[in-house]
């Protein structure tokens, strides 16, 4: 199936939503009231802030000097951001499209913000996944979860079932050792292979470019060997493939942290996206970003929000962990029969 021609066709023209965007764009002149809105973030206790927007106003603060010029309005009629319509007092559509326009915005940062290490960076990044569990060598990890996503409609609309049957995003990430997400690709239907995603990625290009020399990443058993991709062995016999098996589970353990710590943070995550289609691509890139922005400003996990059950988003986070059944061809092993022989001499 070519899933990459219906993709754009789900995609289609960035069309407008709704009528009182239409009555915007043609100037008629309807007068618009503007209610004035609380200022939270000078009114709300520092706790309640966290509980409520997921980041501290100290990192708030410091993301708002990175976007201000951007979510400047001209007209200034849309100068209030709203976080949902009936915290802020505004329309659905408003909302809405404030929505999409602050994930623009920020996704915009993902270049800056979401981005593989510097070559210069290097020995640190491999020095700190060694320090997990002694395994040589590693870039980053890689997986996909899944975002729960409302039906997209359409002839094309099965695609997003996964094989959990609920519709979703299926979204690869590698990261680090400093649980950041290092790049993000966000914009596959759920029921596609998490190999198929990494064939068709610009990072897989850039490895078999020979970007990252000396470097290898670490996935799960769903993606074929190769000479920078070290995967599970099936059956381990000896001491040094036993021990390769297990520092490769323990270290590959990190992404898994990450995939919960991002879903806790902005919950909506693990309960699904109800938007249109483009707009929860960007808003899972987006959020990408305020998760590494959090990890540099060593926020710690903000609280469960009152009205969300804990027992039940940590139990939505595990469901979207889907495995997929292991490669059976053997790839290259070179890379990984050295890394084996180094474990053989621990």
């Amino acid at each position: 199936m070519d899933y990459i021609n219906i993709i754009e066709d789900d995609l289609g023209e960035d069309a407008i939503e709704d009528d009182l965007e239409i009555l915007d764009f043609v100037g008629i002149g309807f007068p618009r009231r503007f209610n004035e809105r609380p200022n939270y973030y000078q009114e709300m206790d520092p706790l309640g802030f966290f509980r409520r927007f997921r980041l501290t106003k100290a990192t708030v603060l410091h993301l708002l000097i990175l976007t201000e010029d951007q979510l400047e309005y001209p007209d200034n009629s849309s100068g209030h951001l709203a976080q949902v319509a009936d915290f802020m007092n505004v329309h659905e559509s408003t909302a809405s499209r404030v929505v999409a326009h602050v994930s623009r915005v920020l996704a915009a940062l993902r270049p800056q913000k979401v981005k593989m290490p510097e070559p210069q960076e290097s020995v640190r990044v491999q020095n700190e996944f060694y320090n997990i569990a002694r395994f040589p060598k590693v870039q980053a990890i890689i997986d996909c979860t899944h975002i729960k996503i409302q039906s997209p409609g359409g002839d094309n609309a099965e695609i997003y079932r996964n094989r959990k049957s609920f519709f979703s995003i299926n979204v690869q990430c590698l990261t680090d050792a400093r649980l950041k997400i290092l790049d993000v690709v966000a914009r596959w239907p759920g029921s596609v292979h998490d190999a198929t995603i990494f064939a068709n990625s610009t990072i897989r290009a850039r490895f078999e470019a020979g970007h990252f020399p000396g470097s290898v990443i670490i996935g799960d058993s769903g993606y074929g060997l190769s000479n920078y991709l070290m995967t599970p062995l099936a059956n381990p016999v000896t001491p040094g493939e036993q021990l390769y098996n297990e520092a490769l589970i323990r270290t590959r353990n990190s992404i898994e942290r990450v995939f919960g710590i991002w879903k806790r943070r902005f919950p909506v995550m693990a309960y699904g996206l109800r938007l249109k289609l483009v707009t929860n691509f960007t808003i899972i890139v987006a959020t990408s970003v305020l998760h590494n922005i959090a990890r540099e400003m060593n926020e710690p996990e903000p609280p469960i929000p009152e009205d969300i059950n804990e027992e039940e988003l940590n139990y939505l986070i595990e469901t979207q962990q889907i495995e997929f059944e292991a490669q059976d061809h053997p790839g290259n092993n070179v890379v990984q029969n050295e890394i084996i022989r180094y474990f053989g001499q621990l």
